[in-house]
């Protein structure tokens, strides 16, 4: 693989592994939707929706056609829209904002904890207010927000709890899985996620029967029946042959988390003398319950060495990284009416500033690990030695 004219030795997301590991299976669950020609609303669908509901701790799951589109329906299937207020963190990928807003309610930011990058729940409670209808946590990078104290915050505001898991698939904390904690919560199938098809697509999952059936209507034009419309809904139906793709895929899904939580072990061993150079992961309250869709880490200013330098010398040395937020929502140019500005939550501008994400997926080895860890101390004028 090759970009900008430098080769690609350590891409910083590799599907190949888990695709090759099933490739007779996913053609053969492809080849029986082209044979059975139910591509929409089919019976792979059904199937696929129950398992990841029960996978996920809940009763019913209801296929999208993205996870943004399961946040926008599923905030109105829970009856939230003009005039309600929802609390969500600033430092979360722009789709949490756009289904609020798509759901026609007001979105009410609030900082991040620097440590773990997760919604400040301290910060939550002092932004409500009496149109608070409800919070979104979202489970960031894989990591599930504290369930206990979410579930003391919505009991003493009187809040529903509408959970953003797109990154969190099967992610546990304090005895809850991503999407058991509140009324319903939204995921995303997007690629490269932790489970992920080939294509967009998404699902809400939720235990109340109302808003499944709510959500079921809105995903299908609003419609009861066939050509009966009880509510203004959309097209947005997860493609039958992607909930075949992900069907396959899902019985592997939690041996692929251990996977990604064995790496970022070995991430956290290999950077651990760097850390007197500044160089601090995202810290993980979870255990073995985090799922780690991203490895982050910090590099903070007392480090010597800018983090636009270090990413460069690693794409010299043909390993890719990203950036898991570079700017926090409320800075984002499509939404200044929103009436925020630079420094109204300084702990999410200081980690837009910090953060940078190395290569994580099923099947990055540990010499690779190794590799990358020495290529970022390498960089460092000052530094403990990495074993090799």
């Amino acid at each position: 693989m090759k970009m900008n004219n430098t080769q690609i030795a350590i891409p910083f997301v590799n599907l190949n592994f888990q695709h090759q590991l099933i490739q007779n299976q996913l053609q053969q669950a492809i080849q029986a939707v082209l044979e059975q020609g139910d591509f929409i609303l089919g019976k792979a669908l059904a199937d696929f929706e129950a398992a990841f509901a029960a996978a996920c701790g809940t009763e019913y799951g209801v296929g999208v056609a993205s996870g943004t589109d399961a946040i926008a329906l599923g905030l109105q299937a829970c009856k939230i829209g003009f005039g309600d207020e929802v609390i969500l963190p600033v430092n979360t990928f722009v789709a949490t904002l756009i289904g609020v807003l798509r759901a026609g309610a007001k979105p009410i930011f609030v900082d991040c904890d620097p440590r773990t990058a997760l919604i400040d729940l301290e910060a939550a409670a002092r932004a409500i207010t009496s149109k608070t209808k409800a919070i979104i946590p979202v489970h960031l990078y894989g990591q599930m927000v504290s369930p206990k104290q979410l579930l003391d915050l919505a009991d003493t505001y009187k809040l529903l709890i509408f959970e953003d898991a797109a990154q969190a698939h099967l992610a546990e904390r304090e005895g809850y899985r991503a999407g058991s904690v509140g009324i319903a919560a939204a995921f995303s199938f997007y690629p490269s996620k932790n489970l992920g098809g080939v294509g967009d697509g998404g699902m809400l999952v939720t235990r109340d029967p109302d808003v499944a059936q709510t959500m079921i209507r809105l995903r299908n034009y609003g419609a009861s029946q066939k050509y009966f419309h009880t509510e203004s809904g959309t097209n947005s139906r997860l493609d039958t042959i992607q909930a075949a793709v992900l069907h396959q895929k899902l019985p592997y899904l939690a041996q692929w988390n251990h996977d990604r939580l064995q790496i970022a072990q070995d991430y956290d061993t290999e950077l651990a003398p760097l850390a007197a150079n500044g160089i601090i992961p995202i810290e993980n309250h979870s255990g073995e319950g985090h799922v780690y869709h991203l490895y982050v880490m910090r590099i903070c200013d007392s480090c010597p060495v800018e983090r636009s330098e270090i990413q460069a010398q690693l794409m010299a040395a043909g390993i890719q990284t990203g950036i898991h937020y570079p700017i926090p929502c409320h800075l984002q140019p499509a939404f200044a009416e929103l009436g925020y500005q630079v420094g109204d939550f300084p702990h999410a501008e200081m980690l837009a500033k910090q953060i940078l994400s190395l290569p994580m997926y099923p099947g990055l080895s540990n010499s690779q690990v190794k590799e990358i860890s020495s290529a970022i101390a390498a960089e460092l004028p000052t530094h403990l030695p990495v074993a090799i």
